[in-house]
């Protein structure tokens, strides 16, 4: 069985309809330190730049080091970018806010009262709850960016067509 023929699982974004590619994806989690500005930075790399890509928070915290390190390993950066919240934005209308984490569901939720947005929900573990040495803490990482390259590409992937996914 191939992975289209799969059955679909419920809450799985790679089952969710794919019929247009969005303008506009806002990431959104706790503190817009770790997943969210991943994610941010690996869908810049994989959608078309035609589409709007934006990371936040539910409350703004402290840049994280180890993010810096695991995205240097796949030749991104977050260069100057500091940590925001979703007030902060200048611009809050999104054609969908993907969350990371269930605080930011839930705000992501809220919104959808005022706003036409649509909103899925990607679980992330959090890398910061893993101890152990450097390495076992950048594995966990590495697992995170990981895990969101594979959903943005299968959430978006069939939507590509000979953009570059790595």
């Amino acid at each position: 069985m191939t992975a289209a023929e799969a059955p679909a699982v419920p809450g799985d974004p790679a089952a969710l309809p794919r019929n247009r590619m969005p303008g506009s994806v806002l990431f959104l989690c706790g503190l817009n330190v770790i997943r969210s500005p991943i994610a941010e930075q690996l869908a810049r790399r994989i959608l078309p730049p035609t589409v709007f890509v934006a990371s936040a928070g539910v409350h703004a915290g402290e840049r994280d080091p180890f993010v810096d390190a695991v995205l240097a390993e796949s030749n991104l950066s977050l260069g100057s970018r500091q940590p925001r919240r979703l007030e902060d934005m200048e611009d809050a209308y999104f054609d969908l806010i993907v969350t990371l984490a269930p605080e930011a569901h839930h705000r992501a939720l809220e919104l959808t009262r005022s706003l036409a947005v649509d909103v899925e929900y990607w679980p992330t573990p959090d890398p910061t709850t893993t101890t152990g040495s450097r390495e076992h803490i950048l594995a966990a990482y590495r697992d995170v960016r990981d895990r969101l390259a594979r959903r943005i590409v299968a959430r978006f992937g069939p939507q590509l067509s000979g953009q570059r996914v790595e």
